[in-house]
């Protein structure tokens, strides 16, 4: 692994705000390829930051209201969410949404990347250390097919997996092992009775609510329409619940 704070201009751009640069502020590597964190300036616009994984767009800070939908969303389908387990950190979004909730008792953060993991702690994203500061989070540096494996049955009431933008636009080609039947069966012996998996998803994925449908029984899938920087998009949610007399 190799990471460090860059300062590099590696960008500019032209868009509505007028002239746009695209400053890296840090870069890391791992078996997994390259990790980047630059933040995105303009004359007329606040500055925001953004995350690419080998020099695919994951997220930024400008539009997040997916990442927070997701988290919403999702503590609405549980009467009683104390234990959450969030796949994926990203830029800590759907984790503060679910910190937000008073009834929840204990979050573990599940990330595979490390050198994200240390942004956030030293303040190279400037949010990361307040979030972490929480004592109801745990981050866990791990792939969430292990980590998951490794835990406990019927021991979370929530599981909000945020590691790509769907099973569609994979970050990772092994990342697909995620929505298929043997990964999500083990999610399911993570959950307690009435517990429930929600995945994001950046378009319509049917074969993903089938695979759940399997595994759990049941599963819904929710569209929802946000605005991202002034187009027009619609993101998917996909939930799925143990029933509460499993």
């Amino acid at each position: 692994m190799v990471a460090g704070a860059t300062g590099a201009q590696d960008a500019r751009d032209v868009g509505e705000d007028g002239p746009v640069e695209y400053v890296e502020i840090a870069r890391a590597e791992s078996e997994r390829g390259e990790l980047v964190l630059r933040e995105r300036r303009s004359e007329r616009a606040p500055s925001s930051l953004e995350l690419r994984s080998n020099g695919v767009f994951v997220m930024d800070t400008l539009e997040v209201s997916t990442e927070r939908a997701l988290a919403t969303a999702a503590l609405e389908l549980v009467d009683d969410p104390r234990a959450v387990v969030v796949g994926g950190l990203g830029l800590g979004y759907t984790m503060h949404e679910v910190l937000s909730d008073h009834r929840v008792e204990k979050c573990r953060v599940v990330e595979i990347e490390p050198a994200l993991v240390e942004w956030m702690r030293d303040g190279t994203i400037p949010h990361g250390p307040a979030l972490l500061a929480d004592a109801r989070v745990g981050v866990v540096v791990a792939d969430i097919a292990v980590a998951l494996a490794e835990a406990a049955p019927a021991s979370y009431d929530l599981i909000l997996l945020d590691v790509d933008n769907g099973p569609g636009y994979l970050v990772h080609d092994v990342n697909a092992e995620l929505y298929r039947a043997p990964f999500l069966e083990t999610a399911r012996a993570v959950l307690r009775p009435g517990g429930v998996l929600v995945i994001w998803s950046a378009d319509e994925a049917p074969e993903l609510a089938e695979v759940l449908e399997t595994v759990f029984g049941a599963a819904e899938g929710r569209p929802y329409d946000v605005l991202l920087q002034d187009r027009d998009e619609q993101y998917w949610l996909y939930a799925a619940r143990v029933p509460s007399t499993a």
